[in-house]
This record gives C-alpha cells, sequence and structure tokens, in this order.
C-alpha cells in the first residue's frame, strides 16, 4: 500500500480539519476568545505583524502547526505571512535567518530540549549576530509529565547562547500580552526570544480580548524592497569577538531595561512580611496551589505570602530581585529541574549587594524532577516551619496533618499494587507485525542487537516484544549502529520510522552506513506521516502542508544515494514479514540493506472508511465487515499469543467451562479486523483458535435468501 496516498485520502475525506479553530483566529478588535492556550498563543502571532511562521511538530506545540497549516489559504496568504513545516528543527531555527538583517519578524516552534539540541546550531548563529526584526523561538516543554523527553531543561540553552527567556505565568491573557511583548523585547535587544511554553499552558483552557490580525509591512505580498548586505551580522572574526561583547555590554542590558520597564514580570505583595517566594512563571500556579492547601491562600489567589513571578528567567533583573528581598529574613526559590540557575544568580545577587537574607531552594525542594502540587507544597511546608513565628505554625500544621489524612484514606482504596502498564502500539498498528516477526526470528536464531528510533518503534523495546537494545535520537538509530556491529560480528540492525528517515535519518545514517561500508539492515516503518506527533505529513506523504501533490519517495532517495538492497513488505503478511528480513540478515556481503514495511496506520485508515460506510448504510447499500475472534471451546489459556502480540484488543475473559481454570483470549469491540493476532498465533505454532467471520449489514434479497437456506439445511443435518 502507498502510504502517502492513503494519507491523501485521509485529508480529503475531511477527517483532519481545524475549521472550528481558524474562526477564532479571524476574531476581530474587542471580541473574546475562548480555547486552549497553544490557540491563543498562535491568535498572539497574528496578531504581532509577522511576515513567517514555521516549525517541526511535537508535544506539545503540533497543534500550532496543525492549525497554521490548515489556516494558509485562508488567514496566511492574504496577510503574505510565508509558513513552512520544516522537514527539522535545524530548518526551521534557520528561517530566523530572515531577521537577521532584515526588518521582518517571524517565530518558529520545536519541541523543547530535543529540538534544541538538533536546533543548536542555527541557535548558536543567531545568538552571536543578533537580529533585526523580532523574532520568536515557541518551545513545547513537557518536563516530567512521563512523557518521551529526557529530563533536561531548555535554560541551559539560553545561558550558553545569551538568548531572553520567557517562562510565562498560566493565565491566558497574560501569555497573548507577553507573545506579543516578545517581539518587542527582541528588537529591544536584538536578539531573538525563547517563549517557553509548558504542556499545562498549553492545553488550558480561558479567555481573552481579541485584537485584529496585523499585516506585516513587508511580507509576501509586500516584499523588503532589496536585499541588504551587512559584514558585522557574518558569524566570522573579528565579529564574533564583538557579537559576544555586545551580548553583555549592550542586548542583555537592554533586555532587563524592557522587562523592567514594560513590567513583564510581576509582584504579588501578599501581607508584606519579612519572607517570601520567587517563582518561575511556569511554576506559579503550583505555588499558589501549594499554599492554598495549607491554609494561606485561597481560590482566586490571594495570598498572604509576599509572591516574586519571574515571567522573564532569563536574564533575571538584579534591581527587582534586590527590591524584593531588601527587609527580608528569609526567601524560597521555586526553581524546577536542574542544575539550580535562578537560585545561584539569585544567592550571588544578594552576596554582591551585601543583603542579609536567607535564600532556600534546594535545600527544601528536590534538585530534579517535576514540581507537582504535593512536591511543592512539602517544599513551602518546610520553609514556612523555617520562618513562621511559633503561634502561626500551627496553621501550617494542621493543614499538612489534613493532607497526610487525606492520603491515608485515598491508599485504603487501593487493596493490592496496581499492575504495570507500558505504552504500546494502537490498536491494528502495522508496526506491532514486524516487531512480533523480529521476536521471532530471535528465537530461531538467538538474539541479536537491534539500534531503536524515536517514534512509534520505541515501543517494540518494551513488553511484550523487548527487541530494542539502544535508543539515541531522532533519525540517529542506523548511525548509532555503526560500532555495534562490528564488535559483536553480527549485522547492525537498526528500525526507524519515514518520521525519523526523513528528519535525520538520510543524511546522519544512511549515507554515513554507505561511506562508512555498514554491514547493515535497516527497517524503515513507512506509515506516510510521522504518526508519533499526531499524523504529521513528511516529504513522501504524498501531499505538501499546503495540500499540494508531492512525488518525494524513500525509495528514490534510498536509490539516489547508492542504496541498491531495498525490499518492500506488507507487514500484516507476517510470515512474508520475517522471510525477508532473514534475507537481509543472511545478506551480509551487499552492504546496506533496507526493508521498508509500507502500510497504513489501521487506525487511520478505519477514521477515513467509517463515514463511508456509514453513508452507504444510509442509502440502502450493502456493508460487509470482518470479524475476528477467539474460539473459546478451542483455546486453551496458554496466552502465548498475547507474548507476541500486545494489542489493546487482545484480552482476556473468563471461560464459560467450569474445567477451564485459567481466562480465555478474547477479541474486543475495539478491534479494527487487521488480523494480526491471527496471524501471529498461526505464525508461531501456537494455537487454532483464531477464527475469521464477515458481519453483513443491509444484505439484500438474495443474500437473505442463500442465508436462510444455509440455515435450513445445516437445520436438516443436525449441524
Amino acid at each position: 500500500m502507498d502510504g502517502g496516498t492513503a494519507l491523501a485520502k485521509v485529508l480529503a475525506s475531511g477527517e483532519r480539519s481545524f475549521k472550528k479553530e481558524i474562526e477564532k483566529l479571524l476574531l476581530s478588535d474587542g471580541d473574546t476568545f475562548h480555547g486552549e492556550g497553544i490557540l491563543a498563543i498562535t491568535k498572539a502571532l497574528l496578531q504581532s505583524g509577522i511576515s513567517y511562521v514555521g516549525g517541526y511538530p511535537g508535544a506539545p506545540m503540533s497543534h500550532l502547526i496543525d492549525v497554521l497549516a490548515d489556516a494558509s489559504e485562508e488567514i496566511l496568504q492574504p496577510m503574505g505571512i510565508h509558513f513552512e513545516q520544516s522537514a527539522s528543527e535545524a530548518g526551521a531555527a534557520s528561517l530566523l535567518s530572515a531577521s537577521v538583517t532584515y526588518p521582518i519578524r517571524g517565530a518558529v516552534t520545536w519541541k523543547s530540549v530535543v529540538g534544541s539540541n538538533v536546533a543548536s546550531d542555527a541557535l548558536s548563529n543567531l545568538g552571536s549576530s543578533g537580529v533585526v526584526g523580532g523574532s520568536l523561538i515557541i518551545l513545547g516543554d513537557d518536563y516530567g509529565e512521563g512523557s518521551s523527553i529526557m529530563q533536561e531543561r531548555t535554560y541551559t540553552f539560553a545561558m550558553k547562547s545569551s538568548i531572553p527567556l520567557i517562562d510565562p505565568r498560566y493565565n491566558m491573557t497574560r501569555m497573548v500580552e507577553l507573545t506579543e511583548q516578545a517581539f518587542e523585547l527582541s528588537e529591544a535587544c536584538s536578539m531573538p526570544i525563547f517563549l517557553n511554553m509548558r504542556i499545562r499552558a498549553c492545553h488550558l483552557t480561558g479567555t481573552f480580548r481579541t485584537k485584529d490580525n496585523k499585516v506585516a509591512l513587508y511580507n509576501a505580498n509586500n516584499p523588503v524592497p532589496e536585499q541588504h548586505y551587512d559584514l558585522e551580522k557574518i558569524v566570522l572574526p573579528p565579529a564574533t569577538y564583538r557579537h559576544e561583547k555586545a551580548k553583555f555590554d549592550e542586548r542583555l542590558p537592554a533586555a532587563r531595561r524592557f522587562a523592567q520597564e514594560n513590567s513583564i514580570n510581576e509582584f504579588f505583595p501578599g501581607d508584606g512580611s519579612r519572607y517570601g517566594i520567587i517563582t518561575q512563571g511556569g511554576t506559579y500556579s503550583v505555588v499558589l496551589r501549594a499554599l492554598r492547601r495549607l491554609g494561606m491562600a485561597d481560590a482566586f489567589g490571594n495570598t498572604e505570602m509576599p509572591i516574586l513571578c519571574l515571567n522573564l528567567v532569563y536574564p533575571l533583573i538584579p534591581e527587582e530581585i534586590e527590591t524584593f528581598i531588601t527587609h527580608k529574613d528569609q526567601i524560597l526559590v521555586v526553581e524546577e529541574g536542574n542544575p539550580n540557575f535562578i537560585e545561584s544568580q539569585i544567592a550571588e545577587i544578594a552576596q554582591r549587594g551585601k543583603i542579609e537574607c536567607v535564600i532556600h531552594g534546594k535545600d527544601l525542594l528536590p534538585m530534579a524532577g517535576e514540581y507537582v502540587s504535593n512536591v511543592v507544597r512539602e517544599g513551602v511546608a518546610s520553609f514556612l516551619t523555617e520562618v513562621l513565628p511559633d503561634g502561626q505554625q500551627s496553621v501550617a500544621g494542621l493543614a499538612e496533618a489534613a493532607i497526610e489524612n487525606e492520603k491515608v484514606v485515598a491508599q485504603s482504596y487501593i487493596v493490592e499494587p496496581m499492575p504495570p502498564r507500558p505504552p504500546s502500539f494502537c490498536t491494528g498498528c502495522p508496526e506491532r507485525p514486524i516487531m512480533a516477526a523480529l521476536k521471532l526470528l530471535m528465537k530461531e536464531r538467538g538474539k541479536f542487537h537491534i539500534s531503536m528510533d524515536i517514534g512509534c518503534n520505541l515501543f517494540g523495546s518494551l513488553p511484550p516484544f523487548n527487541v530494542g537494545n539502544t535508543v539515541m535520537g531522532y533519525g540517529l538509530s542506523l548511525a548509532s549502529s555503526g560500532a555495534i556491529g562490528p564488535n559483536l560480528d553480527q549485522p547492525n540492525v537498526a528500525i526507524m520510522g519515514d518520521g525519523g528517515f526523513w528528519h535525520n535519518g538520510l543524511t546522519t545514517g544512511v549515507i554515513n552506513a554507505r561511506w562508512n561500508e555498514y554491514d547493515s539492515v535497516l527497517i524503515i516503518l513507512d506509515n506516510g506521516y510521522a504518526a508519533a506527533t499526531g499524523q504529521h505529513l513528511l516529504p513522501s506523504s504524498g501531499i505538501t502542508p499546503k495540500g499540494l501533490s508531492s512525488l518525494v519517495t524513500i525509495e528514490n532517495a534510498l536509490r539516489g544515494v547508492g542504496v541498491k538492497w531495498i525490499k518492500y513488505v506488507d507487514s500484516y503478511s507476517l510470515q512474508d514479514a520475517k522471510n525477508v528480513i532473514a534475507d537481509a540478515l543472511d545478506a551480509r556481503d551487499q552492504g546496506l540493506r533496507v526493508v521498508i514495511s509500507n502500510n497504513e496506520c489501521m487506525l487511520a485508515r478505519q477514521r477515513r472508511e467509517r463515514p463511508a460506510k456509514a453513508e452507504a448504510l444510509n442509502t440502502g447499500k450493502t456493508v460487509i465487515q470482518e470479524i475476528f475472534g477467539v474460539d473459546e471451546e478451542v483455546c486453551t489459556g496458554d496466552h502465548s499469543c498475547m507474548r507476541l502480540n500486545g494489542c489493546p484488543s487482545l484480552t482476556l475473559k473468563e471461560s464459560s467451562d467450569p474445567f477451564k481454570e485459567t481466562p480465555v483470549a478474547h477479541v474486543n469491540d475495539s478491534c479494527v479486523a487487521c488480523g494480526h493476532c491471527g496471524e501471529v498465533a498461526h505464525a508461531a505454532q501456537l494455537c487454532p483458535s483464531f477464527y475469521k467471520a464477515e458481519a453483513i449489514r443491509n444484505p439484500g434479497v438474495l443474500r437473505t435468501i442463500f442465508s436462510k437456506i444455509n440455515r435450513s439445511l445445516l437445520t436438516a443435518v443436525g449441524a
């Protein structure tokens, strides 16, 4: 199956539509916007007079790309805004070069640390040369959250390249204001700006008063009249030395002045007592929640505790810090993640200013990990024990005791430990059979090393497959296997999706393998889009983000760099997949061997077919639906099928046979009829309990007559 063609059908079917969101982007001055935070930020971009916008999709920022792609014809093109879904974060960051010498505003987006890692070369150059037009980098931050990224902070990138970093407080009006101010800040200090959008900020729901969308002076419909040449903007010596000096003598001081003059940071006075809290904007709501649970704040945000909320977390403004901590005995710095950059800087400001104030932070709060409500509450409670007069400690103590009692009550409802539930492939995922084939091959041949990639395929490392050994990054599986194969005396086996292939796999993996003559097997799981980020388009999807036809293919790219051994498999034909991968493993004298598993995501297929089936039923047409199931009389309760499948639709139920003590396998209503469970069972020679049947709706006269005749004959013979 051609994954690109399949995706084009999905898009054409109208299943992927953001019509309601686009309507909100068209709101005028004085209207009321109601929706999610990420859509509010998208509206703020249009209100800021941008000339271009792009990015690479990744949670929790993917929706920005999705909506703008659909809004291209209706909103972006009339406003002259160039839109681009970049092939990687490095490509997205490079878009900002348009603002290095020209007075045009632009914004790009990607998934926080992992995206910044890829974009770091461009970020370093932007941080050195500086910009003329306002430039905004919107980072989708999901530190903690049980998500896919390593637990690192964007703060390091900000400090490294002297790029101001905004971490907005969770208030929709404030988030929109800070987005608009970020462009002004960028132009005031001649630097791009990081806007750190945490996952809760992206998905909160709220309202704000909108403004008219602003058409930029220079845009695609009214281009800059002439090109501009400025040798000082080229990042080469001796200009680089002047750039470095300008960062600290001009740009960062300008950023601090703008932030002060425009009240980017916020002060909440409380009762004016001799203690207080300094927190990042993104943790302000968590601090308030903690104070409320400790009896020191109400539901409306009113608190006894003085709080300095840092929406601009880099650079810090020493004057604001000094004003807040002067005449205070002790303060608590709530800084999520490590190292404790902000706490250390505040301690240095206090020391340089000879301010006698005890700075608490990581001594009362964890060094690492997400600062959820309970974590911050415990830290704030410890701080209150330090600072409150003896007569007031009882308030916090009573609140703490009440919370502990709530925990005891909650735990009483859990009679036994909850079973682990590792992430897994969706129902009907075409990647699951490939993992089953690899597991069966290992059973026959012995174990071999498999380098995995970022994306859905990474679930193959988890139960029930356990076939992945390492992962280094998006599109890096093949490159990461380079030294493993020779030292294990076996072929390098690498897996990546089509998203990883186009992101980094072709240039870093395939070309590296060809140049260094890897004895390698690369399995590309091609479903026509980057599924893990929400079914986003790729160069090989068959369609561009703007809806135009695209003829880029994975095979042509591979053959273009000299790969000769390329074979396709239908992943749902398990035995065929197993045989082709075995052939690739054995062809060790033919260099890089590539197996392309080409199949559309089954859930995407269902979303495309359901409306068509519903329409057919409404018009009286016959609809035939395949149904898979397990004959519980045949099932022995061995459950080996599950250990080689892992589909969420394949589960257990109590047997109706009183002589069977163990539950039997059962296919539930979530099944999408891919047939893989039965295919696995037969391929592994496990059992014949799986069956396939057909459910016929609107059968018609002839089918009804034949069905009655068949039932009569079966009754007659006693069947």
